[in-house]
């Protein structure tokens, strides 16, 4: 092997790090910005639900009537990113935050109703505040 093609061997070695750095500084950016841990609430214990305009009729009603939590309504018509950013795959989603994280998900079904009830998710919200003592 000559000194030049060691030196091309070199170079290519090189590129190849540079090249891990950079996809690892990509997978650095995808992952911090993931919706894991990330609340619209803050560190509340909240119920936000996503919805979207033109599936008002089946909006959840009763969320603003659960105890012992904040809620917020988010849609995902207007607010375009919402449903990449906190992975909604389906409307009405209920999703209950605590200290910032994701602690449980409720989807509609095929209909794009909800088949959860105010009940559940109460029962959900206590088990969370019983667990916090």
């Amino acid at each position: 092997m000559t000194v030049l093609d060691m030196l091309k061997e070199v170079k290519l070695i090189n590129v190849e790090i540079n090249n891990m750095k950079k996809l690892l500084l990509i997978l650095f950016m995808i992952i911090t910005s993931s919706a894991n841990g990330q609340s619209p609430c803050g560190d509340n214990l909240c119920v936000v639900q996503f919805n979207a305009g033109f599936n008002e009729t089946n909006k959840v009603t009763w969320v603003g009537k659960l105890t012992d939590c904040s809620n917020k309504f988010i849609d995902i018509q207007t607010n375009t990113t919402a449903a990449g950013k906190y992975k909604i795959v389906v409307v009405p989603t209920l999703v209950i935050y605590n200290n910032g994280e994701e602690v449980d998900r409720f989807q509609a079904n095929i209909m794009m109703k909800m088949e959860a009830t105010k009940e559940e998710v109460q029962e959900k919200i206590d088990e969370i505040l019983m667990d916090s003592f």
